[in-house]
């Protein structure tokens, strides 16, 4: 069995779903409303972990109400949170998320001041038993650390390259493969059009570096030729959380050794499947359900 690492923050979402999103100050009313477990990392292991892989999800929780139905509602997923930090007296991260009719959502994230960014605890973890070590950039400190033990044991590394305040170039040199946001490889390159940024972000690791572009699907370069796989067309509910299942699911393809042609558009049809049910997880589909969409487009 596949055995991942995801790396980085878990965060409570509170979903509002509305009939648009708000353009102004106001009172809006919700349509319906949901708490759910997310981020980055955390919703990546879920769908690493639904797709048949061994998953660990290493971070920090604080010890409220949140944190605990944070690790609960992973190790229910089937992650693994034995090497996650639960912080004493400590506020776990919480977000709150507007998703309108047509998926689409403002994110307001809060991320707690209580949970410390050292790394002396993950000394004891193994990074050499993974077959791919996924890391968000919320925890820088995390992030590098455990790159930083992959790279030395020969394990591969996979980074979601999203928006953070600082800059992560240093993370970018150490990902084997390092797959941003649009928004975030404009903030890590300075440059707006895409192939442009691909190509700048190139220059910044040996690894491979990809851009996702939500339903016009995914593009990266190879052997520095631009190559670009299409999003398949869904009848969107909720795009929420959708990057980030789309991560999880570029990493268990490529530790199973796909291609990288075939890899992201197996990681396209899985966040694809997520966007047609509500929630950041609740749509996620396993690997027989995956299979089965993709045989419709042989």
């Amino acid at each position: 069995m596949i055995k991942i690492a995801c790396v980085g923050i878990a965060v409570q979402d509170r979903l509002y779903y509305v009939e648009n999103l708000p353009d102004g100050g106001g009172k809006y009313v919700a349509q319906d409303y949901k708490e759910i477990g997310g981020g980055p990392a955390a919703t990546a292991a879920v769908a690493a972990a639904r797709l048949g892989a061994s998953v660990d999800f290493i971070g920090r929780v604080g010890d409220d109400a949140a944190g605990q139905t944070l690790l609960s509602e992973l190790e229910n997923a089937g992650v693994n949170t034995a090497l996650t930090r639960v912080v004493h007296q400590a506020r776990s991260t919480q977000s709150a998320i507007l998703v309108d009719k047509q998926g689409e959502r403002i994110i307001i994230n809060y991320p707690s001041p209580d949970l410390p960014t050292d790394t002396g605890w993950m000394e004891a973890i193994d990074f050499s038993q993974y077959d791919m070590v996924l890391a968000d950039v919320r925890w820088h400190e995390g992030t590098e650390f455990a790159f930083t033990r992959a790279r030395a044991a020969g394990v591969t590394t996979l980074l979601d390259a999203d928006v953070t305040p600082q800059s992560i170039l240093s993370l970018i040199r150490l990902a084997d493969h390092a797959a941003f946001s649009e928004p975030g490889l404009i903030k890590a390159t300075g440059e707006k059009n895409m192939t442009k940024a691909l190509k700048l972000a190139d220059e910044m690791t040996s690894g491979i570096v990809y851009v996702t572009q939500g339903k016009s699907g995914c593009s990266w370069l190879e052997q520095q030729a631009l190559c670009q796989q299409d999003g398949f067309k869904v009848e969107v509910v909720d795009t929420t959380g959708a990057g980030d299942v789309f991560h999880g699911s570029l990493a268990f393809a490529l530790a199973e050794n796909q291609p990288i042609d075939r890899a992201v558009r197996f990681a396209n049809a899985v966040a694809a499947l997520k966007c047609t049910r509500p929630g950041g997880r609740a749509g996620i589909p396993d690997r027989d359900q995956t299979d089965a969409f993709l045989s419709l487009f042989v």
